[in-house]
């Protein structure tokens, strides 16, 4: 077995499921201080982190005067249920499977591998493999108060395509309020579930809107759903109160604020709770670190995301930021692989990039 499928299988085989996401779950800390040690062990500069969910920063120092390159992945996965053997790496066909070898171990093990074997470059390669991004993004957020660079590629699984922009997110609350009573008496009770009905039609309404409205040419249309719903406490009383959690999927150029009035337009009589937001995320094509990806990559067209990363917190921080990760299937589902070909091209990209962009 090859140094990159190796190491994929090891962190695959280390439990690090977002305790945040999945109440119980095990954390990234067994995986970072193996990172850390893994760091240490090729001669890396190591910087560990945050206290239970800790995160890490491994450099590879340059001579000096060069431009810096930020590696960017994240340690923590979603929950197993439905998985067979989640934490069994297993290699069949040229696959990898396991609980995160898609998102993003395998995309991890690029990064370690590419930056402990640079060397004689001007500019630093810094590695960030962070916490939480499935969720709040605390590692990322906090790295990016550690560490600078002068561009970064972040290799979520993309298919080997360069992705220079992705949709944003806003998660939302919304509330009708009824009065409890006996169902027998109609002329005390006020149904809070019927009134959330009324709130659904205009969630569907803005839905539909939006998808038949302006396309960003790389991340298509924004859209809403509802995610979650809940009310009542038995058969025979009308229901006093009913909550619905749903998602606002943002394109570049719309805000959060903008969602918020959408929202508060169908809300009527329903309270609003914005829970979190992320911007959408948008590189300049014509800079020239994009450029350079493109050109290594051998990229014929650049392409959007549909998911959300910690790619737009890092563009965010002023840092010229583009995604390139591998090949496979299964993220966040039950069969989870990554084609190892495919991350064996991702290296060498990055390989390749480091070393013009830090020469």
């Amino acid at each position: 077995m090859d140094e990159l499928t190796e190491l994929t299988a090891q962190l695959v085989e280390i439990d690090s499921v977002n305790p945040a996401l999945v109440p119980g779950g095990n954390g990234e800390r067994e995986l970072a201080l193996f990172v850390a040690e893994w760091c240490e062990r090729h001669g890396l500069e190591v910087e560990l982190f945050g206290d239970e969910r800790p995160s890490v920063v491994a450099t590879r120092r340059g001579s000096g005067g060069g431009r810096s390159l930020l590696l960017n992945a994240h340690l923590d996965t979603v929950g197993v249920a439905g998985m067979a053997a989640p934490y069994e790496a297993r290699v069949e066909s040229g696959r990898l499977y396991g609980r995160g070898a898609y998102d993003m171990k395998g995309a991890l093990a690029v990064i370690l591998v590419a930056a402990s074997g640079i060397h004689g470059l001007r500019g630093d390669v810094i590695v960030t493999a962070v916490a939480d991004e499935e969720l709040a993004s605390i590692g990322t957020e906090a790295a990016l108060r550690h560490v600078h660079a002068d561009a970064a590629i972040v290799p979520e699984p993309t298919d080997l395509k360069l992705a220079v922009a992705h949709r944003g997110f806003v998660g939302f609350e919304l509330e009708t309020h009824g009065v409890a009573a006996h169902g027998s008496r109609p002329d005390l009770g006020v149904d809070a579930i019927v009134k959330m009905g009324h709130v659904l039609v205009g969630i569907e309404r803005l839905d539909e809107r939006l998808q038949a409205g302006p396309r960003h040419p790389l991340t298509g249309t924004g859209s809403v759903h509802a995610s979650l719903i809940e009310g009542g406490q038995e058969l025979s009383s009308f229901p006093a109160r009913c909550l619905l959690t749903g998602e606002r999927r943002t394109i570049p150029g719309e805000t959060a604020a903008g969602v918020e009035r959408e929202l508060r337009e169908l809300a009527g009589e329903a309270t609003l709770r914005i829970i979190a937001s992320r911007d959408p995320y948008e590189a300049p094509v014509e800079h020239p670190f994009v450029e350079l990806v493109a050109r290594v990559a051998g990229a014929r067209k650049l392409v959007g995301a549909p998911f959300w990363t910690d790619a737009a917190l890092i563009a965010g921080a002023g840092i010229p930021t583009v995604l390139y990760g591998p090949a496979g299937e299964g993220a966040h589902a039950e069969v989870e692989w990554v084609d190892l070909a495919s991350l064996e091209r991702v290296r060498e990209v990055i390989d390749r990039t480091a070393a013009e962009w830090c020469a």
